[in-house]
């Protein structure tokens, strides 16, 4: 099974599979801003805290060790760019993110993927086992800014691990993700790969198990941009996610316990 194109958005998929996929949402021209923006990022170097490419090599070696090296992701870039912070309150994932979470939301975080050609993936995880969302879960809305499919390192998830509590992940193969957390499907359940045009946008269940393989395509980056949500009847996050609300202005909630960024990197590669 793979999700491909459909007639609409049906939102009863969110409620029974953890997901729905709401097809151009954004224009091409949207994207090719957003790209565009991106690429001057990483273009001017370094925003420490949110963007922190490593050096690509030893000395008198052939390119990068890993081709994150150079294309990190970009953390909260919501805090630094402007057409980022527009991005994450755009008004028409507001009115889908209400229609699914049924009241007021709030903005909690954005990060940016490059994934280049030949970066790892992320091994399957849940993103509330980073943000601690209490009570309930949150939310991501996942844009495509590429032709995303299985070559170069789509999203996948498994559909009904939403219902479920978190998990306690098991260590990921490090030549696979670039992150520790794994979390294998459960017994019965299956990995189903979402393919996705630019403009297309994921919207999907904080404790949905999800994640990406490598991107094994020659040529093809894998870019995204990623806003998570939560609903403003929260009680508690985790303290690297402070919340706004659609509109703009923070909003303090009390820290959650366990909670932690997204995802804990492996050790950087040693030059060879």
């Amino acid at each position: 099974m793979t999700v491909t194109d459909m007639d609409g958005p049906r939102w009863s998929d969110f409620e029974e599979n953890g997901f729905v996929v709401v097809r151009g949402l954004f224009s091409g021209a949207e994207i090719d801003e957003m790209c565009a923006e991106f690429a001057a990022l990483h273009a001017a170097g370094p925003v420490p805290g949110h963007f922190e490419p490593r050096a690509t090599g030893a000395a008198g070696t052939a390119g990068p060790v890993d081709p994150l090296d150079a294309h990190p992701r970009v953390m909260h870039p919501h805090r630094i760019n402007e057409l980022s912070l527009r991005r994450l309150l755009d008004p028409r994932l507001r009115r889908i993110l209400e229609t699914l979470l049924g009241e007021e939301v709030l903005a909690a975080q954005s990060m940016f993927y490059f994934k280049p050609p030949g970066a790892r993936g992320q091994a399957l995880h849940q993103d509330n086992f980073y943000l601690r969302v209490e009570p309930g879960t949150c939310v991501a809305a996942w844009i495509a800014c590429d032709a995303i499919d299985r070559e170069n390192g789509g999203l996948e998830v498994v559909p009904g691990t939403h219902r479920m509590d978190l998990f306690c992940p098991e260590e990921a193969d490090a030549e696979l993700s670039f992150v520790r957390e794994y979390v294998p499907p459960p017994p019965g359940l299956a990995v189903v790969p979402v393919d996705m045009a630019p403009g297309d946008v994921l919207f999907f269940n904080g404790s949905l198990v999800h994640g990406s393989g490598p991107n094994r395509s020659a040529d093809r980056f894998r870019r995204s941009f990623i806003g998570h949500y939560v609903g403003r009847s929260t009680h508690h996050i985790g303290r690297h996610y402070p919340t706004l609300t659609m509109g703009g202005e923070p909003v303090a909630l009390p820290e959650s316990e366990g909670a932690g960024p997204c995802g804990t990197e492996f050790a950087p590669a040693a030059p060879h």
